[in-house]
């Protein structure tokens, strides 16, 4: 089993396009797992931020 990777939440919007504050929101609403490391950290896996995007029906 590989180990699993963690990314900042700063990094995941980079990575997709989407902003901190939408991170947030999903972390908030249940939608988005996340965990957090001490206090203030907060770091969630890259295979479940890719998992929200969807691909859209084209015409």
């Amino acid at each position: 089993m590989y180990p699993k990777t963690y990314e900042t939440l700063a990094q995941a919007a980079e990575r997709t396009g989407i902003t901190v504050k939408t991170l947030r929101r999903w972390i908030s609403s249940g939608r988005l797992p996340a965990f957090r490391y001490g206090a203030r950290l907060i770091r969630v896996e890259p295979h479940e931020v890719d998992r929200l995007m969807c691909a859209v029906k084209t015409a």
